[in-house]
């Protein structure tokens, strides 16, 4: 046998590996999964029969164009067709992002700490990352991002609100920020969490791509809509990235029951600001508890809330999984802790009380 090895990529050296959420306390006591950000509840009304429907012709390709899907984002947002991409959620479709923007060599802004994968997909793509601190109240540092920007710069990442810290950034701040930024380099606004923003100063970045060509939307089902599991998501980007966005899709990647269920979640919208307005007023509840307790709380937009913990961050978490809740720790940072249940938000209290009065 040959002792030689395939030849792999270098971009490859030195790529984090993304880490999910942990799934199970393993504590053997009534466990909550607070650490990835999903919703509580069941897939809205109507969605599990489309579902059932669609499985039946598992053994067909679905349609690679998503035609009705792209039809009912279209008439939802009130976007041309030919605005739109889909992609297998919106981390999918980031990747294609920086598919169609960046040769070797070349740089990606976004905040750190910001989104996990921003860094995994951008050395897969052979660019370099270009990490801009926060400041010390977790906001982005726009005027520093701004500052990083050279001649070969292509993509920045600017995730709002952002995970995991939950902070938005107002539209006096982005606006202003995008006005430094040059034409050719493409801003895209990563708006995972924008259902959950209640913050009347945070702008809704479909504004902004309707008034400047260099400005990309990402928008996704696995958060408030609540088809994590089928991994859909899209982009809405002037015609030129968003033709770009649709030649770097993996070939009918999108399942037709992702497409389905996310076309019968988008006329399911009365139950889906319910639901949403439930979880908000539960991050009401958490973040008012956590300040009462002595925590300092960012003011989150989004469906979790996040702790700097430094040092303590390990520890915090390993309690919270006695508690029989689990949580997202970033080891010497903090954690971020989703909007679950309210069982399971009472669990998290009780152990961040119990957790505080050892400190």
């Amino acid at each position: 046998m040959t002792e030689k090895t395939p030849r792999l990529r270098a971009a490859l050296d030195g790529v984090p590996t993304y880490k999910p959420g942990k799934r199970d306390a393993g504590s053997g006591t009534v466990s909550y999964k607070l650490s990835s950000n999903e919703n509580p509840h069941s897939p809205l009304p109507g969605v599990m029969e489309s579902v059932t429907s669609a499985a039946a012709s598992f053994n067909r390709y679905p349609d690679m164009a998503c035609t009705e899907l792209m039809e009912t984002l279209s008439e939802r947002f009130g976007v041309p067709v030919d605005h739109l991409a889909t992609g297998t959620g919106s981390v999918g479709v980031a990747q294609q992002l920086l598919q169609s923007t960046v040769d070797p060599g070349d740089e990606v802004i976004y905040a750190w700490r910001s989104f996990e994968a921003y860094p995994i997909i951008t050395q897969i793509s052979g660019a370099k990352p270009v990490q801009v601190p926060l400041t010390a109240d977790e906001e982005h540092d726009l005027d520093a991002m701004a500052d990083a920007i050279t001649e070969r710069t292509r993509l920045i990442f600017v995730c709002n609100p952002n995970n995991p810290t939950g902070v938005a950034i107002p539209r006096a701040e982005l606006e202003r920020f995008l006005d430094r930024v040059p034409g050719d380099v493409l801003v895209v606004l990563d708006e995972a969490y924008r259902e959950f923003v209640r913050d009347e100063n945070v702008v809704d970045g479909l504004e902004l791509y309707r008034e400047r060509a260099n400005v990309c939307v990402l928008r996704t089902f696995s958060k408030a809509y609540g088809l994590a599991g089928l991994r859909v998501g899209f982009a809405v980007a002037h015609p030129e990235v968003a033709a770009a966005l649709r030649k770097t899709a993996v070939p009918f990647g999108v399942t037709q029951l992702a497409q389905d269920a996310a076309v019968k979640s988008l006329k399911s919208e009365d139950a889906l600001l319910e639901r949403v307005e439930g979880l908000v007023a539960e991050r009401a509840r958490v973040s008012r508890e956590l300040v009462t307790q002595g925590w300092t709380v960012p003011e989150s937009q989004a469906n979790f809330v996040w702790l700097r913990l430094g040092d303590r961050t390990t520890d915090f978490a390993a309690a919270c999984d006695e508690a029989g809740v689990v949580v997202r720790p970033f080891p010497g940072e903090g954690v971020r802790v989703t909007i679950g249940e309210t069982e399971a938000n009472d669990l998290f209290l009780q152990a961040a009380a119990a957790f505080r009065k050892e400190l």
